[in-house]
């Protein structure tokens, strides 16, 4: 045993002349390339204009005689469609039950969602008020929000990605959705 140690020591003292320095590599980041954020104001076939980015393209429309107005807008390189649904208020009661129907489909997220993060929307020059809602966390919708009038129209917006819910992968293209879902809901006019 006692040969073995010192054999076993010089082993290790030669095998350690090598010269070169070695430096950790530093940690790398995937290069997002997001386009310019450029808007054009558009008006929607369900009757209201909103300035929507020269990125995304309206999609779909559904309309139905009680002017019930489903809208999807693709969002193009982002990989992901943005819902909209519009409904005309024809009855005292209805603001209320859209509302709450909106508020409803956020709490079905409630699970998944680390944090709910909400901002109120009042721009009473143009008779608009809503409420924008953040969801973080492995959700299957990272935003949605609601528009109203409180007399005649309510719109309620939601944002769905083509991928695995996966948050802190998504973020940097959540980042970049949030201004142009920001700039569409403070610029939205009713016709």
């Amino acid at each position: 045993m006692k040969i073995l140690s010192p054999f076993v020591l010089l082993i290790i003292l030669f095998s350690c002349g090598n010269d070169e320095l070695l430096i950790p590599k530093p940690p790398s980041y995937l290069r997002l390339d997001f386009p310019d954020h450029t808007y054009e104001n558009v008006r929607s076939e369900c009757g209201f204009t909103i300035d929507l980015s020269k990125t995304y393209s309206f999609k779909n429309t559904q309309k139905n005689s009680l002017g019930i107005c489903n809208q999807e807008i693709d969002l193009g390189p982002l990989n992901g469609t943005l819902y909209l649904f519009y409904y005309p208020l024809t009855a005292k009661d209805t603001l209320a039950k859209f509302i709450n129907f909106s508020n409803d489909k956020v709490d079905d997220h409630k699970l998944k969602a680390t944090a709910i993060n909400d901002e109120k929307i009042l721009r009473s020059k143009d008779n608009v008020y809503g409420t924008f809602f953040e969801l973080q966390g492995d959700v299957a919708t990272n935003y949605q929000f609601y528009l109203t009038d409180s007399t005649n129209h309510f719109l309620r917006v939601e944002l769905l990605l083509n991928s695995r819910p996966n948050y802190d992968s998504l973020k940097p293209h959540l980042d970049y959705i949030k201004i142009d879902l920001l700039k569409m809901a403070n610029s939205l006019k009713w016709k």
